[in-house]
């Protein structure tokens, strides 16, 4: 017992393991009990006995194992983990409990594996089960299949896959066993419960006595199809259904529909092995076939019919052997191997079933053509062999072929082909049966019903009646319009009799009758209610008609009387449902009219229409018209009015008066009345004649539009083209033309005869009479806007004159898409059809154009040598093949889809070894696609998919190539024949990681696109996961961005299920992979919605949002859509895309099936949002103007969005759901960089719909709005756009009723969305709407309010308080007694900010405040003073910085006139994307400037800051309070509160007029700069601080240097330390590159004006200013950003020589500077962007032609041109060519031409690449001693410097050497020696040369000829000049003038010490307070220390000029376009403003 109870005590799970059984029993049933009890499915208890549940099942101990298995069975049932032991468990049950003798144990084993299936385990359970029925023990084979059969049984054969289990079932009846044979015989009867027959060909072969007894069961089977009893835990819906069925004891239709699913599931053919043949075929097959005697051929063709017989063929290339086959059908002259061969092609098409799709094309019109033999046997033959292959392929795809042999005389062969066509129709379906084939089918069967072989009739009609089965009589009846009653009896007679392949009536034909009118009243057929098409003798097919009998919406339609018995009868008719077809009434005669006519006219009308008086004949017109806008509809004689008018004088009529009347009732007729077409043709002469008469040109253009509306456009059109080409008057012809363009444009295109368009076209533009030829081409111009590129083929053969004309017309509708047809349109929509047909409509009109084309048949040309030579061995031979193919292509143009043996032969090439054949093939079948159009579809199986594995190539080429083409073809077939078969599959099977990368990516691009796939996309699943595991990368990422887009199409269970295949490792990796697919796997492409007749052109463009095909068809990668022409032409109406690429798409009918989500979200609607602003102004709408909006708000916004919103967009927009506005906001987000013009034409619309979401609960979509509202204003402020009043209006209201929301967030968001709006809208009128939120009665908006109120005018000054600053203080200090804390805090802060801009003038302004609100004013005021860095930094945080986004010139001068060169070049540069960063400007200049000049008056009050400038007064300390000064003279120690803001401040006071405030700026600034920890502070105001610098240089140049009173050595201060920060900053080349090209060009113009400043001159110290000016351009020179300096000089030069005014010194001085750069070209031409400078170039050359430079009065500027580019030449060699990017049309450019002509020369001169000016008196070191020579001997010269003997020697030779070789640089010797060892040679080499050149000659000009001297240099600059560069700028390199530049700064006393031997200023404080001073580096220091000692005696701030701290200066990046363009503008606004104030 001691044993017992040790293991008592143990835990369940260690029970279950224990050694002893009874444990064991113990423990199993304690499990069974906690299994049954645990009730999470989830529990982690679950999870102990995962290991345990195998021991369970397999217990050695049979007690214990029976116990374990209801314990496992319990687990399994209730364990949300036990999916993880099936493998293992029911191997377990197969092996160790299916062979138990206990009946108990397997059932057990079968319930177990049962459940295992209803967790979803069902694959691996019965591999499992199939593994045991090759176990050796019977028992368990008998288990398994009764197992087997128990799960087929209750889950029937969805569940449990029936293939594996049949391919087993013949070898079970083969078993010796009784018991397994018995067991398998239930099986296969249960089998066929399910399947039915298509089990009978899998076990044909078992032993007959077998099969007898297995016949015998099957018959006793109920014929019920069986339902599944037990289901999934996944289908819990199914078993409710089904036990609710059970309860209700029937079996409902529910079961029923599951049968349905069921039965058609399982194909017999599926269930087959597939056998190979190819290798099977005899060795000598092919010699044999081809043997002179035909038993030796029929041995042959024996042999193969022996092998099709396998039902089912493995696929492989059978190309050779359809071949032969093909061959005997057509050319044996045995009828007997005919017969057999087409056998065999029968059984190859029945046993390989779709894979035999890609030989259809070749064998079909052989076939067909054989049907001339008479012999049963053998036609007999043909059509099994016809039909099994037409279930290989679609009617589509054959049905040229077909239709080409209908004409052929022979008989047989036309009933033959009519019979197999009506076979075909009866496998085909509506949708498989579109309009577009149809439509050719019955006009070849319609010519065959006439036919004299009434066996051809018989057939034809048998055909067309199946037809009307199929397709139902609404889609044939239009096509049967011309048939006689008859004959249409018997088609209608015929199709009663058919039996569709389908069962069922499809097309439901037969609702369609009870709605149709008596047919036997009218001799027409009349079809039904929604018919659409109409087709009479000469039109080719009408457009849409529809009755709205489905919609109550439309207008009441009016319709044509069918002409019957009586008009009116017809007339009701017709009220119900448009007439399929409209007649002809019969022609009255003139007695009947008149009788007519009298009954409704008056008497004294009809006497007087021929009266000689024309008052009489006008009175009777006025009364004639009376009557008829009186009379109804059905009562009206339409053709008797008319011939009463055409009655004498008629049309003759001389009174115009009398004739415009006439006209207008001939319009009222045709509007009112059912007018027909014979009524048309009785008025239409007349009008034509009128149509260019001056009186009454207008009213016969009316009266035809009213007539194209009644009888439709085009039948009217070409009535009217051909009447009016009849006759010679070229005014009526050319206004009939153009009458006809406007209608074209007003009805659209749909069914008009393009041919017979053009024939009278091409009439017209061979006129004498230029206005007709102007008319046609206009003409042209319409047509091409829905017909596209083709229509221009119909013209090549013009003059090219005429030509040029054309293109241009085109040209101009480039980009445009044709107009919602407005007319004809509102009758016919709303009908009852359904979409399919539509689109079929529309392809139809697509294929109309393309069917025009004329195509050539090439047959004739691929000839066999051809063919050969193709696949020759020597490559040179093919490539001369594929020459002759391209040559064949191009020649033809359009070509017809019979290619002969071209295929094949191009297939071969495509795996070509020689990889440039394989380009080229790819390059003929793209054209091949091109060529052959639409009707290339039926080679995609045996060429399309050849070029898919060209996508697994290595090379990139070859695979773009590959894509390339793969996207041709697509382009012209739709993606359906690509989808259908087992093709991809096996492509994506191959492990070529190229392959299934291209694959996956093009399968990616395409599937969203598609409405619809075959459901063998399905096949590739499996591949996909594999790639999903793929070792490659590349690989696993494509199939993982396909993921979703499979999911799309298949749905996630199919997707899922799909995964049981796989490891499980792998399976949950990828079910993962699926879940997150699944999560952002895009909805399916919706149907395009129809135009409702509501908004007439509103909901058009929605409905062909399907017309922009992705662009990805085309093969490029644009993001911009582009539409499709051919769907553009099918509406008028397609998506507006951008770029005019779109036209270029060719047609394709197949793309209705693409995603209608892919097009532009915004349609650009011109003029849209200015009328609906004139409708809201001429109060037509509602105005936005509400508290909370209404419905009718919504209702009005919705309308208006129709016209210009993709249709799903707005669905999203306006859901009741929030989650859907997300999405909307999500997919606007996603658009607005691509679809900027459509975000600003629909803006009014956005911000209207955005302000209804501020009035939505939900916070996600607040913030969403709020997120892309900050996106949308910074994007139109970049793109420079005003906001309009109305946008403002009905936007700013509601914006700003969030500001006061209670989340900080929020409010933080509008907050910033307001500052942006500043961007782009006036912040003055910001201000008025800001203030009216200040009155609400929410408290946190008042506050908000109020502070934004403060930002304002702290940003922008006093000019924005609206409407004067008094009244506007005045509001605002109202809220100083609010009764709010918060209100109130924010009403003294703002007023508190005002003050600080503004200063006691706001007292003044505020008027009377109660004394307590005083008080507290005054208090805060002090407050702010005292603690000065305090306030900004919490400005900073509360609020964002303001004007982060654009620089606030451009923001100013948006649409300022700067529009001269410069602001061009950088228009160029910025759209070349090299835009630069530049900085806001101080705030000074940020002005309204539009509105201040254009307001002299009111500025002069609001502006003193500007007028006080210049007016010293307001410096002296009086006016500003103590305590400010500390306040804001931050030091910069003490700053790092908020930098960036108090660097702000300062810059902004170095522009200050105050010639004190800017010194003490400066001061500050040069201490920064001079200490490298702080300097980087200065990193982003490089170009700021430049900015107010040269602001004030020009302002001590006009206004100090005029100012008598000012005392000289106060501008001779600023100008030092103005120049000495200058070279402080530029010192520093981090900084220094900061600076931008239009900050530098400024720059350099000032620094050039003050060195050429006479007055400076004059001064004491003026000659020391100049030079270290000039030290100072030699600095920016240097240190500046290469590319920025010198694009910057080369504007300032052609600025220069633009200027007349401008001095030719200054244009010198800015050349000498250019030549400068040359010299550092050769070390700076890495870091250049050469495409920026070549631009520069180009401009400079566009603007000064070579022949305007030749003008100029110095030759110089040529000459530095010519240097500049010899220089680049020279660095860059032939790749200069390359650099050119940014040029847009490099042919106009002269620079391109001059490139090639220096690089030319420079080649000429063999070896040496200078040029020989350069060589002109310096003999250069020779080429050959390489730089390493060079360096040895400068090396050498300085050793012997460098020791005490040699020295003197070593600087002679040294001086020698450079005196020799002037540009050899010695600085890299010299710039890693000691300072003083430099200053040591320097000074010996100056020794020398004053010894040996004497010392009269000034050392600074060598080099320069005395005469140019004299020319060029003012004595005064000499040595500025030659500081800068040499005159001839050529011969002198750069170290000499680094050489001469240290001379010279020695002896003006400057030391050459760097940056850091500066002594910082502070160590200069202690100097005397005038120090002599020796340069102006020393004199600046000087400067600063006596500042920084006086520091406290200035006032250092103006207030008034300089305002306080403020987020507000904050940096701005932008393009440096805006600010190059705009600063000078800028200025002279500002000086102008200022003139006009003195």
């Amino acid at each position: 017992m001691g044993d017992d109870s040790e293991w008592i005590k143990l835990s369940i799970d260690q029970k279950c393991e224990h050694k002893l059984w009874k444990a064991r029993v113990n423990g199993y049933e304690e499990a069974l009990k906690l299994f049954q009890k645990i009730e999470d499915e989830k529990s982690p208890e679950w999870s102990k006995y995962l290991g345990l549940i195998k021991k369970f099942v397999t217990d050695s101990n049979a007690v214990a194992q029976l116990k374990g298995l209801e314990a496992a069975l319990a687990y399994v049932e209730n364990a949300h983990v036990a999916g993880k032991t099936t493998g293992e468990v029911i191997s377990g049950v197969v092996n160790k409990v299916f062979n138990q003798p206990k009946a108990r144990a397997k059932e057990l084993g079968i319930d177990i594996c049962l459940m295992y299936i209803e967790i979803e385990k069902g694959e691996p359970v019965q591999e499992e089960l199939l593994k045991g029925l090759d176990n050796k023990n019977p028992k368990i084979i008998v288990a398994c299949i009764e197992t087997l059969r128990k799960a087929l049984s209750e889950f029937g054969s969805k569940i449990i896959s029936l293939k594996p289990i049949i391919k087993v079932l013949p070898k079970l009846f083969e078993s010796r066993e009784k018991a397994v044979r018995d067991e398998a015989k239930l099986l296969a009867v249960e089998i066929y419960r399910w399947i039915r027959d298509a089990l009978r060909p899998p076990l044909q072969n078992i032993n007959s006595v077998q099969l007898k007894e297995l016949e015998e069961e099957w018959v006793n089977l109920p014929p019920a199809a069986p339902k599944q009893t037990r289901f999934l835990r996944s289908q819990q819906e199914l078993k409710a259904k089904f036990e609710q069925q059970q309860a209700a004891g029937g079996d409902a239709d529910g079961g029923g529909d599951d049968g349905d699913e069921v039965v058609p599931q399982v194909d017999a053919y599926e269930l087959l092995e597939a056998v190979e043949i190819l290798s099977k075929l005899p060795k000598d097959f092919y010699d044999k076939i081809e043997a002179k005697k035909w038993q030796e051929r029929k041995e042959a063709l024996e042999a193969v019919e022996m092998l099709v017989k396998n039902p089912r063929l493995e696929a492989g290339d059978y190309a050779d052997l359809v071949k032969v086959l093909k061959k005997v059908v057509g050319k044996d002259t045995n009828v007997m191997l005919v017969a057999l061969a087409a056998k065999c092609l029968a059984g190859l098409a029945t046993g390989l079933r779709k894979k035999f799709g890609q030989y259809a094309g070749q064998v079909v019109p052989t076939i067909l053509e054989k049907f001339k033999e008479k012999k049963p046997q053998v036609v007999q033959a043909l059509q099994e062999a016809i039909d099994a292959i037409f279930l290989t392929t679609t009617l589509q795809n054959i049905s040229e072929d077909i239709l080409a042999v209908m004409d052929n005389k022979n008989p047989t062969i036309k009933q033959q082909t009519s019979l197999f066509i009506a076979r075909s129709f009866r496998h085909c379906t509506p949708s498989t049966l579109p309009r577009s084939l149809l439509k050719p089918f019955c006009a070849a069967l319609l010519k065959h019903i006439n036919d004299s072989a009434p066996e051809v009739r018989d057939a034809a009609f048998e055909a067309l009646g199946t037809a009307l089965k199929v397709a139902g009589e609404k889609a044939v009846n239009p096509f049967l319009a011309d048939v006689d009653k008859l004959k249409l009896d018997r088609i209608k007679e015929c199709a009663e009799k058919v039996e569709l392949a389908y069962g069922k009536n499809t097309g439901g034909a037969a609702d369609k009758k009870e709605c149709r009118p008596a047919a036997g009243k009218t001799p027409v057929l009349s079809g039904a209610a929604g018919d659409k098409d109409t087709k009479d003798t000469s039109a080719k097919s009408g457009p849409l008609k529809k009755a709205p009998a489905a919609k109550s919406g439309g207008p009441p339609k009016k319709s044509k009387p069918a002409a019957a018995a009586g008009a009116g009868s017809a007339g009701t008719k017709g009220k119900k449902g448009s007439e399929t077809k409209e007649i002809f009434e019969p022609e009255l005669s003139i007695e009947v009219c008149e009788e007519r006519a009298s009954a409704v006219l008056p008497a004294s009308c009809i006497q007087q229409l021929d009266s000689g008086n024309w008052k009489e004949r006008l009175a009777c017109m006025e009364e004639f018209q009376k009557a008829v806008e009186l009379m109804e509809r059905g009562e009206m004689p339409c053709q008797a009015l008319v011939r009463m008018l055409a009655k004498k004088p008629g049309w003759k009529e001389t009174n115009f008066q009398v004739m415009q009347m006439k006209l207008h009732i001939v319009a009222l007729i045709a509007q009112k009345g059912n007018f027909s077409k014979t009524s048309a043709q009785v008025v239409l002469d007349g009008l034509v004649d009128k149509i260019g008469d001056v009186k009454c040109g207008s009213n016969a253009k009316e009266a035809m539009t009213a007539i194209a509306e009644a009888c439709l456009l085009p039948w009217t059109a070409e009535q009217v083209m051909s009447m009016a080409f009849s006759q010679k008057n070229p005014k009526n012809q050319s206004e009939t033309l153009n009458w006809l363009s406007n209608a074209i444009k007003e009805f659209g295109f749909s069914g008009l005869n393009v041919k017979a368009f053009i024939s009278n076209v091409k009439t017209a533009l061979a006129a004498t009479n230029p206005a007709v030829r102007t008319a046609a081409i206009t003409l042209l111009g319409v047509m091409y806007l829905y017909v596209g590129p083709p229509l221009r083929m119909f013209f090549e053969d013009e003059k090219p004159a005429l030509l040029s004309q054309i293109d241009a017309e085109f040209e101009k509708m480039q980009g445009q898409t044709a107009p919602a047809p407005t007319r004809g349109t509102s009758r016919h929509s709303g009908g009852s059809g359904d979409d399919g047909e539509e689109r079929d409509e529309q392809e139809d009109i697509g294929n109309d154009v393309v069917d025009l084309l004329p195509r050539t048949d090439i047959s004739d040309k691929i000839t066999a040598e051809l063919v050969s030579k193709i696949g020759d061995k020597n490559w040179k031979i093919r490539k001369e093949g594929l020459d002759e193919v391209t040559s064949i292509i191009n020649d033809a143009k359009f070509i017809q889809p019979n290619i002969g043996e071209l295929p094949a032969a191009l297939k071969c090439r495509l795996n070509d070894s020689n990889k440039i054949l394989v380009q080229q093939t790819l390059s003929i079948l793209q054209q091949l696609a091109m060529a052959v159009g639409p009707n290339i579809r039926q080679h995609v199986k045996n060429l399309g998919i050849p070029i898919i594995t060209v996508l697994g190539d290595s090379k990139n080429n070859v695979r773009a190539a590959a894509l390339a083409t793969v996207n041709a073809w697509t382009e012209q077939t739709g993606m359906k024949e690509w989808l259908e078969g087992e093709d991809l599959s096996d492509e994506l099977k191959k492990e070529n990681p190229f392959l299934r990368q291209e694959l996956l990516g093009w399968l990616a691009d395409k599937l969203p696109t598609l409405r619809s796939v075959p459901s063998d996309l399905l096949l590739c699943v499996p591949h996909l996961y594999s790639c999903l595991e793929d070792r490659n990368g590349d690989v696993r990422k494509k199939a993982q961005d396909a993921l979703p887009f499979f999911m799309m199409h298949l749905g996630f269970e199919k997707m899922a299920k799909a995964t049981g295949k796989l490891k499980p490792t792998s399976k949950d990796q990828v079910l993962a992979m699926l879940e997150k697919a699944k999560a952002i796997m895009p909805a399916k492409p919706a149907v395009p919605a129809k135009a409702s007749s509501k908004v007439v052109g509103g909901a058009a463009p929605a409905k062909f949002q399907s017309a922009s095909a992705p662009a990805e068809d085309s093969g490029s990668s644009t993001m911009e859509p582009k539409p499709d022409p051919k769907k553009a032409k099918a509406g008028g109406a397609a998506s507006k895309a951008k770029g005019a690429q779109g036209k270029k798409i060719p047609s394709k009918p197949n793309l209705k099936e693409d995603d209608d989500k892919s097009g532009p979200i915004f349609i650009i609607v011109p003029n849209g949002k200015e009328q609906r602003m004139k409708d809201e102004r001429g109060l037509k709408v509602l105005k936005w103007n509400f508290t909370t909006p209404r419905d009718e708000y919504i209702e009005q916004l919705k309308t208006q969005m129709s016209s210009c919103v993709a249709r799903w967009v707005q669905d999203e927009m306006f859901h009741t759901d929030f989650q859907h506005h997300n999405k909307a906001l999500a997919v606007m987000v996603e658009h607005l960089e691509s679809e900027k013009d459509g975000v600003i034409s629909c803006l009014d619309l956005i911000l209207k719909w955005l302000t209804l979401r501020f009035f939505d609960t939900n916070t996600s979509v607040l913030m969403k709005a709020l997120e892309y509202l900050k996106l949308l204003f910074t994007l139109l402020s970049q793109e420079e756009y005003h906001l309009t009043e109305n946008e403002a209006s009905s936007f700013i209201p509601y914006l700003i009723l969030k500001v006061g929301e209670s989340k900080d967030v929020i409010r933080k968001d509008v907050r910033a969305i307001l500052n942006r709006m500043c961007l782009i809208y006036p912040a003055s009128k910001m201000f008025t709407f800001i203030m009216e939120g200040t009155k609400s009665k929410n408290s946190k908006q008042r506050a908000e309010c109020l502070e934004e109120l403060g930002c304002l005018v702290e940003s922008y000054g006093m000019n924005v308080c609206q409407p004067t600053p008094g009244k506007a203080l005045k509001e605002m200090a109202i809220h100083i007694g609010d009764r709010d804390n918060t209100v109130r805090n924010a009403a003294l802060n703002t007023i508190v900010t005002v003050y600080n801009v503004h200063g006691d003038q706001v007292f003044k302004l505020i008027g009377n405040l109660s004394e307590k609100d005083m008080s507290m004013l005054e208090e805060r005021i002090k407050r702010a003073a005292k603690r000065p860095a305090a306030a900004p930094a919490r400005q900073a945080e509360e609020k964002p910085q303001r004007a982060q986004s654009t620089n606030a010139n451009a923001s100013m001068l948006r649409k300022g006139p700067a529009e001269d060169m410069s602001s061009k070049l950088n228009q160029a540069r910025n759209m070349s994307g090299h835009s630069e960063t530049t900085h806001t400007v101080p705030r000074e200049f940020q002005l309204d400037l539009d509105e201040i000049e254009n307001d002299n008056g009111t500025v002069r009050c609001e502006m003193p800051a500007l007028v006080q400038h210049k007016l010293d007064d307001i410096f002296e300390p009086v006016l500003i309070p103590e305590p400010k000064i500390r306040a804001v003279s931050p030091h910069f120690d003490d700053m790092h509160s908020n930098t960036a803001s108090t660097i702000n401040f300062v810059i902004s006071q170095v522009a200050s007029g105050d010639i004190n405030t800017s010194i003490q700026a400066l001061a500050q600034i040069d201490e920064v700069l001079r200490q490298e920890d702080k300097a980087e502070a200065m990193s982003g105001h490089i170009d700021q601080f430049l900015i107010a610098t040269f602001m004030q240089l020009r302002l001590i140049y006009n206004t100090h240097m005029a100012d008598e009173k000012l005392d000289k050595d106060e501008i001779v201060k600023l100008y030092s330390c103005i120049i000495g920060n200058m070279i402080s900053l530029f010192q520093m080349e981090s900084l220094a590159r900061e600076a931008s090209t239009g900050v530098l060009k400024d720059l350099m113009h000032g620094l050039i004006t003050l060195m050429l400043d006479s007055r400076v001159e004059d001064l004491e110290e003026g000659q020391q200013v100049i030079r270290s000016v000039n030290l100072l351009v030699v600095k920016v020179l240097e240190k500046s950003d290469q590319t920025n300096i010198l694009s910057a000089l080369l504007v300032l030069l052609q600025d220069s020589l633009l200027a007349t005014a401008s001095s030719p010194k200054f244009s010198e001085l800015v050349m000498k500077c250019l030549w400068r750069m040359v010299r550092l070209l050769p070390e700076t031409i890495n870091n250049i962007n050469l495409d920026r400078i070549l631009l520069d170039i180009h401009i400079f050359m566009k603007v000064f032609p070579k022949e305007k430079l030749k003008q100029c009065k110095s030759e110089f500027p040529i000459r530095t041109l010519k240097t500049l580019l010899h220089t680049l030449c020279k660095l860059k060699g032939p790749k200069i060519l390359d650099h050119l990017t940014m040029i847009e049309n490099k042919n106009e450019s002269e620079l391109e031409a001059h490139l090639c002509r220096v690089m030319k020369h420079s080649m000429d001169q063999t070896g040496s690449k200078t040029d020989k000016e350069t060589e002109k008196g310096a003999s250069r070191i020779d080429e050959k001693s390489s730089k390493a020579k060079v360096n040895d001997f400068l090396a050498e010269i300085f050793k012997k410097i460098g020791s005490k003997e040699n020295t003197k020697e070593g600087l002679a030779e040294l001086y020698e050497y450079k005196k020799k070789y002037s540009d050899a640089d010695i600085e890299p010797f010299l710039k890693n020696s000691s300072q003083f060892f430099q200053s040591y040679v320097e000074r010996g080499l100056r020794l020398i040369e004053m010894e040996r050149e004497g010392k009269g000659r000034i050392p600074s000009s060598t080099g320069i000829s005395p005469q140019t001297e004299v020319t060029c240099l003012p004595t005064s600059t000499n040595t500025v000049s030659s500081s800068i560069g040499n005159t001839n700028g050529e011969e002198v390199g750069p170290s000499v003038y680094l050489e001469r530049l240290k001379i010279l700064r020695q002896r003006c006393g400057l030391d050459n010490a760097k940056q850091e031997d500066r002594p910082p200023l502070t160590s200069l404080l202690s100097k005397p307070a005038t120090p002599t001073v020796a340069s102006s580096t020393d004199m600046l220091h000087s400067k600063l220390s006596q500042l920084r000692e006086s520091r406290e005696h200035y006032q250092h701030l103006d207030l008034d000029s300089n305002q306080t701290h403020s987020s507000g200066i904050g940096t701005t990046t932008s393009s440096s376009s805006s600010t190059a363009a705009n600063i000078d503008d800028l200025k002279k606004r500002l000086e102008r403003i200022k003139s006009s104030r003195k």
